[in-house]
């Protein structure tokens, strides 16, 4: 008797848990679901959303109405936070709000919804089909055969009596690698990485503890000038800090407000034409961008007067992403991620904001009179130590050098994107094995093919793992045109969970008859044939259906859709029909993360928005 299937999930956080719940709700068959997270803090949470590091007024940037784990049930967030969560352990005034679709919501209780929703999907799993958590650190893995050898370093508490820490061996038919964000070292601070006065981690347990306990008189200065930092000065602020805070980023760009009944949508615009012309210099295209957008902004405005001025910016970024693809291609290589160095934070906030709960604390502080926010636009050279355990913090700015004292600085200073430079055994092990390849564009991520599968240097697809998250910033970019923390943000996790799950899934229960290859370049007609677009209709309410009855319901329906008429050359009866199934699947699959629409658009057009009105009426 074969074995039950065994699929590795590298990391627990939003990307891990989110695709762990995919794979419970599609697979038919017999399947062992590993879910390795190397902190338990960070199980179901991550570094975004784990409890320790994100006090009560630690909200969402964008409004508890699009944060719903499933694109296709945008309402299911506010839903479980009105109806479903256990407040008990809840701060006010949470403990008694009332959450709407364009308001705030605590970033901590994410942790308490991927909970629920998780365990949800294991007892509504088919038999046999389990899923099991382990703690640990993946380190190595290798691959033979059919399947793959993962060492995993269990966690320094394990250690043994002479304080080694023990590595066990996991074999697995699948790895799917969901480990989140890496963390850059800030080269102006190598100084004072562990001096008391410096924090490099805002949101770790230690960091906010710090932060909490800042006297209110100190003078802090934050690296950043984006979300993060808005995060740690409001946190400030609204415990009663009254020493000045000095915000420090090269660019100065601030998040927009949105307005406060904000909802997400899209509008069509015209392509950009004169950006698909030959790249010439970045200057000429500078212009041709600037004239385009400008001229993209008036269109909106003119033709959509009931759009809010403060989101036009995010319209015209949204209706352009089906565009940058080709824009993408005109632009050599250097220039592409000089281009992306030098403007994603500026484009990050053109295409996201944040709710007016985190931003008017930290404008109102910004205003004359107030005196309490400085925003300084410079580049910091250095942060050194100082007298009396301060940190002397030093800036070029468009005028001069200056030198900012401080009692505190809080390093919001991101990511590292390039994968040549993370510092983490699991990637290094990989990079070297030549298992993956360093994104060749964008020099931000790994190379991946449409299903999530990276790629070896030669670009053949490596079966055997997938990827999910921040390391497929550079694909999103060249692949789809979302750019900044877009390319990688809870809308695309959203995606890239139900693609992955369906991928692997689809791969497990093929099996290796030589069908994986052949369906690859299924182009036959029947995906315009009545009976095809019924079947796929009723294959997205399968993937999308929550429940185990629900799922047998349309598994039954599907068992008649569409007929197993013999349509391809050299295979079985038997192949044919799991060939067209998978054909089915992946119409569906590609339904459901159509980036085209928005949510409530899209359960319209899948026709499942009357479900969701009935059962919830």
């Amino acid at each position: 008797m074969r074995r039950r299937p065994r699929v590795l999930i590298v990391g627990a956080g939003l990307a891990g848990t989110a695709t762990a719940i995919r794979l419970l709700q599609f697979a038919r068959e017999p399947l062992e679901i590993v879910l390795l997270e190397r902190r338990q803090d960070y199980r179901y949470a991550g570094v975004a959303y784990h409890r320790d590091g994100n006090p009560w007024d630690h909200v969402f940037n964008i409004q508890a109405g699009r944060m719903s784990a499933f694109r296709e049930d945008v309402n299911d967030f506010v839903r479980w936070a009105n109806h479903e969560a256990d407040r008990s352990g809840w701060s006010a005034p949470w403990s008694d709000f009332t959450f709407v679709d364009s308001g705030p919501a605590p970033r901590r209780i994410y942790h308490d919804y991927l909970t629920d929703r998780i365990a949800e999907a294991r007892l509504e799993a088919y038999p046999d089909v389990e899923l099991v958590e382990t703690e640990g650190e993946a380190v190595s893995l290798a691959i033979s055969g059919d399947h793959v050898e993962v060492s995993i370093r269990q966690s320094p508490s394990d250690g043994d009596a002479d304080g080694v820490t023990p590595t066990r061996t996991l074999t697995a038919d699948h790895v799917i690698l969901a480990t989140g964000m890496e963390l850059k070292e800030p080269a102006f601070a190598t100084e004072v990485l562990d001096h008391d006065a410096f924090i490099r981690h805002p949101y770790s347990t230690d960091g906010v503890g710090r932060l909490l306990a800042t006297p209110a008189g100190a003078r802090v200065v934050i690296v950043g000038t984006v979300l993060s930092a808005y995060d740690s000065v409001a946190l400030l602020l609204r415990q009663g800090h009254t020493g000045t805070v000095h915000l420090v980023s090269k660019s100065g760009t601030t998040p927009r407000t949105y307005p406060e009944h904000h909802e997400h949508g899209v509008v069509r615009l015209p392509a950009p034409a004169t950006l698909f012309e030959p790249y010439q210099d970045r200057t000429e295209f500078l212009a041709r961008v600037q004239a385009e957008w400008e001229a993209a902004c008036d269109a909106v405005t003119t033709d959509h007067p009931d759009i809010d001025r403060m989101i036009v910016t995010e319209r015209v970024a949204k209706a352009w992403e089906p565009y940058l693809p080709r824009v993408i291609e005109q632009i050599p290589t250097g220039e592409l991620r000089q281009l992306l160095q030098e403007f994603s934070t500026q484009i990050a906030s053109l295409r996201v904001g944040a709710v007016l709960y985190t931003t008017s604390i930290v404008e109102h502080a910004m205003e004359s009179g107030q005196g309490s926010v400085e925003l300084v636009v410079g580049r910091i050279g250095k942060v050194a130590p100082a007298t009396s355990g301060r940190l002397d913090v030093v800036v070029a700015t468009e005028d001069a050098t200056r030198v900012i004292r401080a009692d505190l600085v809080v390093c919001n200073f991101g990511r590292e994107f390039d994968y040549t430079h993370v510092d983490s055994p699991l990637w290094m092990d990989l990079l070297a094995k030549k298992l993956i390849t360093p994104h060749e564009r964008t020099g931000r991520g790994i190379e991946i093919n449409s299903w999530g599968t990276p790629l070896r240097p030669g670009g053949e697809p490596n079966e055997m793992l997938s990827a999910i998250g921040v390391m497929r910033e550079g694909d999103e970019i060249v692949r789809n045109g979302r750019t900044g923390a877009f390319a990688f943000n809870l809308a695309a996790i959203k995606n890239h969970s139900i693609v992955v799950a369906a991928h692997v899934v689809e791969r497990l229960e093929l099996g290796y008859d030589g069908g994986a290859a052949l369906h690859r370049s299924f182009t036959v007609d029947e995906t315009t044939h009545d009976e095809f677009e019924q079947a796929v209709a009723v294959e997205v309410k399968r993937l999308a259906a929550r429940s185990r009855a629900a799922r047998e319901r349309l598994d039954a329906q599907l068992a008649d859709h569409p007929s197993s008429d013999r349509r391809f050359p050299a295979t079985t009866a038997e192949q044919d029909i799991r060939l067209i199934r998978i054909a089915v699947n992946q119409a569906a699959v590609r339904r459901m993360t159509d980036i085209s629409v928005t949510p409530r658009q899209l359960r319209r057009q899948l026709g499942i928005a009357n479900d969701e009105e009935a059962e919830y009426s």
